[in-house]
């Protein structure tokens, strides 16, 4: 399991050769190494509190230190033998993500209840495995428990126990400085006064309105934003509700990762393998979502079929970053989307509904980000807009600015463009085109180009004709 001494150093916080220090002096006094590191001022109350929030869920030692039924792990077992085919000790472990010691305590009680009967020892083993087998009792409780849900795979986790991890691991938590800020950004020519916008409004955690004229970095910025964040999250394979399973993991949204922070030293291994592998170690999130956006994304998803629930796209970005791009222009209302997302923004908490009629809160701990192309007084009232603490224009970009963008999609071609040139296709599109610049066109106009030269079968080459030529695509006119 991870120790909170090697996240204070991947973090940063302590070097290893003060860790040794710190180690002699537990060895000497047998006090916590905490205690031992605040004692010799290595680090601060602060700093251990970042790393020991971002420890991993510790394993279960016992059925009742999973938060969840005797009752319901056990047709998890049972489900998983009967249609999984995982009838020995390791496969069900393997399928359940439970401890030994929990999963055997679970096989040993359904013996007891002649739902399971030794049928022998698995030959593919080199070691002694028992194997199991349904009983005819046993045949009939998974039947039952089929016809209450189809879900075979990792155990749940208590609701209590994801609302607590949630809080744990805070956006907040994950404060960005200035430089980890313009080098996440290295890519994008964005003004200093930009950054420093966007700055406080990520370490709030709080939801930004991103908004100004179309093609100039909004919904880079945003997905751009969503990446700043390098804290491990840990997101539960699913979690039981009511008796009821609802899917949170999902390989589309999460990305795993290998171990729970990267080495700040060399030698320094984390390890991830001896938490509870019911929760997943994964980047934050990012998830994306445009015109596609109806309000039923928001509400579970109950899968007839398979009579359990899909977590909204909402409770998957939960930790990390959920972006609206084109506000707007959804197939809902912007109204009607603005006020289903009023008490999560206002209150940090969410409410939703199972299809028995239940209801439960979880709490709402993610950066929503609003993009658009619309006025904001054509999209929302001000009793909303002042829900979004954050409101951040994207305009047109300076001639030093749009300079600096043309030479960066040129270098990254191999393109010499001469400053004449350049002086040529600013007066085109401003004085004769009457077109703004926009921070999308110098890529437009290289990567067009590019493609007419290849279909020439000539050396790339930036000219007035070419250029003239991307203009035309760049906008239709007349009709």
């Amino acid at each position: 399991m991870v120790r909170v001494e090697e996240l204070l150093i991947a973090k940063g916080f302590v070097r290893p050769a003060d860790m040794e220090r710190a180690t002699e002096r537990r060895r000497v006094r047998g006090e916590p190494i905490t205690k031992s590191l605040l004692a010799l001022s290595l680090v601060t109350p602060d700093q251990v509190d970042a790393a020991l929030r971002m420890t991993p869920p510790s394993a279960p030692a016992s059925v009742n230190e999973t938060g969840i039924r005797r009752r319901t792990l056990l047709s998890l077992l049972l489900k998983g033998l009967h249609r999984a085919g995982a009838d020995t000790l390791p496969a069900l472990v393997d399928m359940l993500r439970l401890p030994g010691a929990v999963v055997s305590s679970l096989l040993q009680d359904a013996v007891e209840r002649d739902l399971l009967k030794v049928t022998g020892s698995d030959a593919r083993s080199a070691l002694p495995v028992l194997t199991y087998s349904l009983t005819a009792a046993g045949r009939v409780a998974v039947a039952e428990a089929w016809d209450r849900d189809r879900y075979v795979g990792p155990a749940p986790v208590s609701l209590k126990d994801y609302s607590e991890r949630v809080m744990r691991q805070r956006l907040r938590f994950d404060a960005v400085e200035p430089q980890r800020l313009r080098e996440a950004f290295s890519a994008l020519v964005l003004t200093e006064e930009l950054v420093d916008a966007i700055g406080p409004a990520v370490n709030a955690g709080r939801s930004i309105l991103l908004y100004g004229p179309p093609g100039n970095g909004k919904s880079s910025l945003a997905k751009g934003i969503g990446r700043i964040f390098s804290d491990t999250i840990y997101v539960p394979y699913c979690v039981e509700v009511e008796g009821q399973i609802v899917q949170v993991f999902d390989p589309n949204v999460h990305e795993p990762v290998a171990r729970a922070e990267a080495a700040a030293e060399p030698g320094i291994e984390i390890r991830q393998d001896e938490g509870d592998r019911r929760w997943v170690g994964c980047r934050r999130p990012v998830v994306v979502t445009g015109g596609e956006f109806t309000l039923d994304m928001l509400e579970l998803r109950y899968l007839e079929g398979a009579r359990f629930y899909e977590a909204p796209l909402h409770v998957k970005a939960m930790g990390g970053t959920f972006i609206i791009d084109d506000f707007g222009r959804q197939l809902a209302r912007p109204r009607d989307l603005l006020n289903r997302w009023m008490i999560p923004l206002e209150e940090k908490h969410d409410y939703l509904r199972l299809h028995t009629g239940a209801t439960f809160s979880l709490p709402f701990d993610e950066l929503v980000i609003f993009c658009t192309n619309l006025a904001p007084g054509e999209l929302m009232d001000m009793a909303f807009l002042r829900r979004i603490p954050y409101k951040i224009r994207l305009g047109a970009p300076s001639r030093e600015r749009y300079r600096e963008i043309f030479e960066r999609a040129a270098r990254r071609r191999g393109l010499v463009f001469p400053e004449p040139l350049f002086d040529w296709l600013v007066a085109e599109l401003q004085e004769r085109r009457q077109v703004a610049l926009a921070c999308y066109q110098p890529t437009f106009i290289i990567d067009h180009i590019f493609e007419t030269c290849r279909f020439r079968d000539r050396p790339a080459e930036a000219t007035q004709g070419l250029i003239a030529s991307a203009l035309d695509n760049l906008y239709a006119t007349g009709c």
